[in-house]
């Protein structure tokens, strides 16, 4: 926490006036107020029910972060790979001492207690009661909504609220009030199988021959290269799951049978598919690397799993060099201030030099019924332009190892928020421009960001969890940890040879054209498969750049060598 300082008079004076002034609009007028599928309200919260709430606080030097992202992160650069420490992000960022105590100190007179900050200073994590929060935040009423397939329970707010006017210069939003639990890219697709031959599905073998990877090519255990997934929503993995999962399916190659770290609450409960997934098979393509598992349960009722775990990547300065994340929101259910502000946090996270690699999703290009028909669903944060995005692809043939196709579940396409980045300008306009067969263009926003970057295999993995070999889990969850573990291994031999670490990879991937990875070419992914006109389809692949499986998969030894200089 910052120290206390003398609150000046005037300041006094505004605070006065913030506790009975004017009220404004809140600052997310456009989040989606109506509970995600599944979730249903069981009633108004007790007003003496404690809440955690979160005060993004409004950061300075935004455009100078953006530079100097764009700067370390393109190899043409003098800068390229001469990444800032959490403290230099810091002293750049930190909001004004204006705002900060202001907000503190609203916060106070308002009955909230026990206020954390990070490092950064930009978040305010407060304690209060369902009450004051009411009484702070007009027009929020909070009620307790349960999900009984997931057996998670979480207190939110159905209508929307409002800060004082002279707040609106210092707060980007509050969390913990409307946004539910992030979506897992996960599913189990059953296959016929073929009388010829039998299908064992995807393994770690499979993945390690299909992308060029041999039993040399692990970590050596000595330097400090670490990788790293995230688990939201009370998704927890069992060391004997993965011990056992090693002992099945890692003969082949060495590998650790154990995480190195654990950073939050680990749960004592059963593992979770979508957790045992991601840790296994991080570890088996980026095997014998120092491996860390940030658990974010979301198990106070109040917050927000996936800010819990921005707010530690803000308070650590020492962190793993690569992070996985499987899970996503639909672009249009979040508001513009949340998108804008988590997007900042992650350009941070650019800006030290971390390999963020997110999910492209499940659902293909989505679908969104709106008042001139159909249009296309993005989904996020795979939609922001500082992540690596990992799209989905399967085997021409499903029992054998080779060439592969689109999965048709693979996401992609173009955000409605995000303008498109320069780093791929010209891929993205070589792709709208030569493809003979695009989707109506009232279905997207050709001038957005688009994505996916790269991808991976997605479709009939193999998988142990709670001591039972689980076999067709399929979603772009299986590939984000693939990609990430090569980029681990790619991290390790630029490390021994005294480079820096990839970070943000995108500016120099672009630049590559494909170089290092299997281009696919062939299949197309879902949308609005109701939708005569469109027929059930999105995007097509093509030579080059696509908004279904990116540039493509890895063909480790390329891509190593790609990579690896300067």
């Amino acid at each position: 926490m910052r120290s206390e300082a003398r609150v000046p008079g005037a300041l006094l004076l505004l605070l006065g006036a913030l506790c009975v002034g004017a009220r404004g609009p809140g600052p997310e007028p456009d989040q989606a107020l109506q509970p995600p599928p599944g979730w249903v309200s069981i009633g108004r919260a007790g007003a003496d029910e404690a809440l955690s709430l979160t005060f993004a606080l409004r950061q300075q030097n935004l455009q100078q972060l953006q530079k100097l992202v764009q700067d370390v992160s393109d190899p043409d650069s003098a800068r390229y790979g001469k990444y800032l420490s959490l403290e230099d992000v810091a002293a750049l960022i930190r909001p004004s001492t204006l705002t900060f105590t202001t907000v503190h100190e609203w916060l106070q007179a308002g009955g909230a207690h026990d206020c954390q900050t990070v490092i950064t200073e930009d978040f305010l994590t407060c304690q209060m009661t369902v009450q004051q929060a009411e009484q702070l935040l007009p027009g929020a009423e909070f009620h307790h909504f349960i999900n009984y397939q997931k057996e998670t329970r979480v207190v939110r707010s159905p209508s929307p609220y409002s800060l004082p006017e002279a707040l609106a210069a210092h707060v980007d939003f509050v969390g913990g009030l409307h946004r539910f639990p992030p979506t897992s890219f996960l599913q189990q697709r059953r296959k016929s199988q073929d009388s010829r031959n039998i299908h064992l599905g995807v393994t770690p073998a499979v993945i390690r021959k299909k992308y060029n990877l041999t039993a040399q090519d692990v970590g050596s255990g000595t330097l400090n290269n670490s990788q790293a997934c995230a688990q939201f929503l009370e998704q927890y993995f069992h060391e004997s799951d993965l011990e056992e999962f090693m002992k099945l399916f890692g003969k082949s190659f060495p590998h650790k049978d154990s995480v190195s770290r654990v950073i939050g609450q680990q749960g004592e409960g059963r593992a979770g598919l979508e957790a045992s997934l991601d840790v296994e098979y991080l570890m088996s393509t980026g095997a014998n690397i120092s491996t860390w598992v940030y658990s974010n349960p979301g198990r106070h009722e109040a917050q927000e799993p996936f800010l819990q775990w921005l707010l530690v990547l803000s308070n650590e300065s020492s962190l793993p060099l690569v992070h996985t994340v499987s899970y996503g929101d639909d672009e249009d259910s979040l508001s513009t201030a949340y998108l804008l502000r988590v997007n900042t946090e992650l350009m941070k996270a650019a800006a030290r030099g971390l390999t963020l690699l997110f999910a492209s999703g499940d659902s293909g290009a989505g679908c969104l019924s709106g008042p001139k028909g159909n249009v296309f669903r993005p989904s996020f944060p795979a939609s922001s332009p500082y992540v690596t995005t990992v799209g989905g692809t399967a085997f021409k043939n499903p029992f054998l190892i080779v060439e592969e196709m689109v999965d048709y579940i693979s996401g992609g396409g173009f955000s409605n928020i995000f303008p498109r980045p320069e780093y791929q300008d010209k891929a993205v306009s070589q792709f709208l421009n030569s493809s003979t067969k695009l989707p109506p263009s009232r279905c997207y926003n050709s001038s957005g960001r688009a994505y996916p970057d790269v991808a991976a295999l997605s479709d009939g993995y193999w998988v142990v969890s709670n001591h039972v070999p689980i076999p067709w889990v399929s979603g772009t969850s299986a590939s984000t940890p693939v990609f990430g573990g090569i980029l681990s291994l790619v991290n390790e031999q630029r490390l021994l040879k005294g480079r820096p670490p990839l970070g943000f990879l995108n500016p120099r991937l672009y630049k590559m054209q494909g170089l290092g990875l299997f281009d696919v070419t062939v299949g197309c992914h879902m949308a609005c498969i109701f939708d005569e006109e469109l027929g059930g389809q999105g995007f097509c692949s093509r030579p080059g750049w696509d908004p279904v499986t990116g540039w493509g998969t890895p063909n480790y030894p390329a891509l190593l060598k790609a990579l690896l200089d300067p």
